[in-house]
């Protein structure tokens, strides 16, 4: 079955299925289904879990044989898969195997919980997804329209306890530009500073980080521009402070598509900036880089800083021995025209 991420918290209140799909390139709302279930899932007594990343060096064998086993001691255990790509490549066979396993006879003692970007149309057209249809659960995680973000701000500010004056709430949806993980961290840090008080304009000016800062929206710009020199020192600053990559990378990786879609489906003689508007690309400055950029940029380049962004996201993850850093580096080489070392 398919459900929405609003509508999971009162289905797992209903038991828990044995495999759930969580697929999407909102990485803040992702990792909150996930928490949901994985939470759900360790009240339930599954407290083992065995995570695997589809990459080419998976043994997808090895899943299988895992979700095949018994538990030792009759302990339940939960195996997450990411999927960073959406596709299954290998794994697809195995993954069709095990569904029916578990359409025939459902699993007591193992949740299966995958991890997707987004699925692509043909993707859900393929065995694997229609057998997971009849055992498990999809939860497909949309982004949130440029417009309802406001919205999407305000209700999780009143989630948090937070009040936010119409002047706040508007700043912060500028300041923030649709970063969801971003938003989630400033009402985070807003709640602890402001101790329950009514937050206004000038809360926010002397609270959140301003745009002069190093932050990562300032970097994504920079990378944008191919000003390397400085994206290395604002990459360092990052670093340095501790700061999580995901949240500029989910900015980094939706700017390249619109800069992919500019180049390849913008009619001739059509405006690029009316084109960036319908996009949610309202702010001058990033509507100036992007345009940039697509003049600047070929395709290869596009492709290949896609590559390393997907390189950054697991390596943040834990599945790389390099530092998220390290592939930004290169990746802000690629975006300057130069060749990465």
């Amino acid at each position: 079955m398919k459900t929405q991420p609003g509508q999971l918290p009162q289905l797992l209140k209903k038991g828990l299925a044995p495999v759930y799909l969580i697929s999407g390139d909102e990485p803040l709302l992702v990792q909150e289904c996930c928490d949901l279930i994985r939470k759900t899932a360790r009240d339930s007594g599954y407290q083992d879990r065995l995570t695997y990343h589809a990459d080419h060096q998976l043994d997808w064998n090895a899943v299988a044989d895992e979700c095949n086993a018994m538990s030792l001691f009759a302990e339940k255990r939960r195996i997450e898969i990411h999927l960073p790509t959406g596709k299954l490549g290998d794994g697809r066979k195995v993954l069709e195997q095990v569904l029916e396993q578990v359409l025939e006879a459902p699993p007591e003692d193992v949740i299966l919980l995958l991890i997707s970007a987004k699925l692509d149309a043909a993707e859900t057209k393929r065995k694997w997804y229609k057998a997971l249809q009849g055992c498990g659960v999809h939860v497909p995680v949309w982004p949130v329209e440029p417009d309802k973000f406001a919205g999407w701000l305000q209700q999780r500010a009143s989630g948090q306890g937070l009040s936010l004056t119409r002047g706040a709430l508007g700043m912060l949806t500028e300041r923030l530009e649709g970063n969801l993980l971003a938003a989630s961290q400033e009402l985070d840090r807003l709640a602890l500073l402001t101790a329950g008080k009514t937050i206004d304009e000038e809360t926010i000016e002397q609270a959140v980080q301003d745009s002069a800062r190093f932050n990562g929206f300032e970097l994504v710009t920079e990378l944008l521009a191919g000003k390397a020199a400085h994206a290395g020192k604002i990459i360092g600053i990052l670093q340095q402070e501790g700061e999580n990559p995901l949240g500029l990378l989910s900015v980094l990786v939706r700017d390249l598509h619109i800069i992919i879609e500019l180049k390849t489906a913008l009619p001739p003689g059509d405006n690029p900036a009316g084109f960036l508007k319908k996009r949610g690309v309202f702010q001058p400055r990033r509507a100036s880089a992007i345009q940039q950029a697509a003049r600047r940029l070929n395709m290869h380049q596009l492709h290949r800083a896609i590559s390393l962004c997907n390189a950054t996201d697991r390596s943040a993850k834990g599945f790389d021995s390099l530092t998220p850093w390290h592939h930004l580096r290169d990746l802000s080489a690629v975006l300057a025209g130069a060749r990465p070392n």
